[in-house]
């Protein structure tokens, strides 16, 4: 399971749910950290490479790309180079559709998530007769982190990283709100206060972790050694994400 962080945390919860007895390696490219400001060259390179040799070292049988940038800049490129079954993480824009009675859904993801074709294709799919509204709220990704390092966050803190979604016009009609970030949904208590009670929230965790298991159907899992986690950053730093990772199931963590 990768993601530039620890925003698949989000993704790995519904998982365990679904297939406890699978073994997970999670991989946290936080010396990439955060991909939502780079280009989509930087991101490109960095995914494919990071995960070629990630498959070469691990031999996984399935990668979960858990993280809505990587997915929508990388997923086809990976596809190509890999023949490890991929799953990849795309904006909750479908089941958003559905669920708004205003006809108006937000779209909260980082910079590089927002702008993507891939968000337009979605928008024609599913939305086509619904007004999307976009923002990217990259500072939302640091505040998700910091959480799970035991800092204190404040709803005014993430209320000023998404209040550029609101205030665009027609922002008052919003009544959903996709979190297309893994990370986000680690802020969703902040989130609902900061926006209020006539709003709600839809990310793609849970069905994501439906697809996994369904690819992985009928297959035997045996664990030989504990789940574990790896980094691409500085190891002390990743050890204050200990109790985080301990609490889905993971114990160790290492540097890649």
């Amino acid at each position: 399971m990768f993601d530039s962080g620890v925003g698949g945390l989000t993704v790995l919860a519904e998982l365990r749910a679904l297939l406890p007895q699978a073994p997970v390696i999670y991989a946290a490219d936080i010396a990439g950290l955060p991909y939502g400001s780079k280009t989509e060259a930087e991101v490109a390179a960095r995914v494919s490479g990071l995960l070629g040799r990630m498959a070469e070292r691990y031999q996984p049988r399935l990668i979960c790309i858990a993280c809505n940038t990587a997915s929508t800049i990388a997923l086809g490129m990976v596809r190509e180079v890999l023949e490890t079954p991929i799953v990849g993480t795309v904006p909750a824009i479908k089941p958003a559709a559905a669920m708004t009675e205003t006809g108006t859904i937000g779209l909260l993801g980082t910079e590089a998530t927002v702008r993507q074709r891939y968000v337009d294709d979605l928008e024609n799919a599913f939305a086509k007769d619904k007004t999307l509204l976009r923002y990217g709220a990259n500072d939302l990704v640091a505040l998700g982190e910091a959480k799970l390092r035991g800092d204190a966050v404040s709803v005014d803190a993430v209320a000023n990283a998404a209040k550029g979604l609101v205030l665009q016009p027609g922002g008052e009609n919003l009544d959903t709100v996709v979190l297309a970030c893994t990370h986000f949904p680690l802020l969703e208590p902040e989130l609902r206060e900061a926006f209020g009670p006539g709003v709600r929230f839809v990310h793609g965790a849970a069905g994501i972790a439906r697809r996994i298991a369904s690819l992985l159907d009928g297959q035997d899992f045996a664990r030989t050694v504990p789940d574990f986690a790896v980094t691409t950053g500085v190891a002390e730093d990743f050890d204050r994400l200990a109790p985080a990772f301990a609490r889905h199931g993971i114990e160790r963590l290492v540097r890649f």
